[in-house]
């Protein structure tokens, strides 16, 4: 069993932006708020304990890889005291490198000896901690009272058999981002683009008119195509749990995909996605018109691509005619209690409240930039219109107006958190998108190719 636990952490290691970005080109390539808020570093990394008075204090030792979720939880945990005086929390956070805090507690777990109560897990490393004997506490009991106005999907994506592990960050949502200025100046109407034709019509006018891309294609990551994936209702995965990414619906996307390509409006950027230090310049001098990411990406607007600040639209996504899912989520990382945890109660009550409640969803956004899971705060415009806001600052439209239209139809691929997930997106970022929009390879047999490849990993 240790093998194969260890097994399945080197495969997600490999392959650490699955869900995300992934692939080799780019060594940083992690998701939202891993790569957005991480500043640890092996030489950064330590402790960091909360001042509480009184005697009866409960301690609980956090685990984290994202330093700035360490001030959030600090802040939220002394809410939740000044609320709960008979339940108060001292709060002692451990910050450490990304890998090495998720192999501690792999092994950690395994021994039974050195666990954490609480602890950060990064989405494409949750389907390693859901194999064999899982050391995680179910916290569906924990999350119910929060349970009527937390985007559903979100939950789903850190469950297994029916039960939770994880309390989400945040939504991910996958939204359209359009550099307003440059669509105008060709002609480009984004608020007419609905469809994904209407998308690919867009593109072709906007390079004829001015020679440069309109978007990129992916070749070290898989956010547009995870998401017609999901609109088309397909999977990574047959519904046995075998691989079977040689599905029509499959082919259909990436064959869509490579039609863009082939106008001419459409090409694989440096770095393979959007979400890449090699790609924020292009995007920042205007090579580039159109970004399909999850919302987070707003973050890098601000951080890496401040000459466009208001110059950038929000939109809902493209999809396909008939497609029940608009959008879905992207990215993410699982807050989790250890089980086995003297204090696991007390432990998954007190993050359901740093991580779900209404107080913590709007600090999730002033603090973070993340779209957060509770939908009760996407209304309260002094929140979501506040123009002191940085993001609100930045962008052409209101970020909440998009994820107030499109919140009833947020879905998921199912896949996500399976332990295969892992060799997939590094098979697909590695091998796969490249050998079909930068070599030039039939998709089909691209396809199939790697499907073998996967075969023969899990045989």
């Amino acid at each position: 069993m240790r093998k194969r636990v260890l097994a399945v952490l080197l495969t997600a290691a490999m392959a650490v932006s699955a869900l995300a970005g992934c692939g080799s080109k780019s060594a940083d390539t992690k998701t939202d708020d891993t790569k957005a808020a991480e500043t640890t570093t092996a030489a950064s990394a330590g402790k960091n304990e909360m001042a509480v008075e009184g005697d009866d204090v409960t301690t609980l030792n956090v685990w984290t890889f994202i330093e700035l979720h360490q001030q959030f939880y600090v802040d939220m945990a002394e809410k939740w005291n000044a609320e709960n005086p008979d339940k108060k929390v001292k709060l002692v956070l451990s910050n450490m490198a990304y890998d090495d805090m998720h192999n501690k507690l792999s092994l950690a777990l395994e021994s039974g000896e050195g666990a954490p109560d609480i602890v950060d897990i990064e989405l494409g490393k949750f389907p390693a901690f859901m194999t064999g004997k899982i050391g995680l506490m179910d916290l569906t009991s924990a999350i119910e009272p929060y349970r009527d106005t937390v985007v559903e999907s979100r939950l789903d994506i850190y469950s297994k058999d029916g039960k939770i592990y994880g309390f989400p960050t945040h939504v991910g949502t996958t939204v359209a981002f359009y550099n307003e200025d440059l669509l105008n100046a060709a002609g480009v109407d984004y608020k007419s683009i609905k469809t994904w034709d209407d998308f690919k019509e867009a593109g072709v006018k906007y390079y004829e008119a001015t020679g440069k891309y309109f978007a990129c294609i992916e070749t070290s990551a898989q956010w547009m195509i995870n998401l017609m994936l999901a609109q088309k209702g397909g999977n990574y995965l047959d519904t046995d749990g075998n691989v079977n990414i040689t599905s029509d619906e499959m082919v259909e996307v990436l064959t869509y995909i490579k039609g863009m390509q082939d106008t001419g409006a459409f090409a694989t950027v440096p770095g393979g996605q959007p979400d890449n230090e090699e790609a924020y310049p292009f995007y920042n001098s205007g090579d580039y018109a159109a970004q399909i990411m999850p919302f987070w990406q707003t973050s890098r607007y601000t951080n890496y691509m401040t000459d466009l600040k208001g110059k950038v639209a929000i939109a809902a996504v493209p999809a396909f005619e008939g497609s029940k899912v608009q959008t879905i989520g992207g990215g993410g990382t699982g807050t989790a209690v250890v089980a086995s945890g003297e204090h696991a109660d007390l432990a998954a009550e007190v993050m359901a409240y740093i991580k779900l409640s209404a107080e913590a969803s709007k600090e999730i956004w002033n603090v973070l930039g993340f779209d957060p899971v509770n939908t009760e705060v996407w209304t309260d415009t002094a929140l979501t219109q506040n123009p002191d806001n940085q993001f609100v600052q930045y962008f052409t439209t209101y970020p909440f107006d998009v994820l107030n239209e499109v919140k009833d139809s947020i879905g998921l691929l199912t896949c996500f958190t399976d332990e295969k997930m892992p060799s997939i997106n590094n098979e697909f970022c590695n091998v796969t998108l490249n050998s079909i929009y930068e070599d030039g390879m039939d998709i089909k047999e691209a396809l199939t190719q790697s499907q073998e490849t996967l075969d023969n990993e899990f045989r």
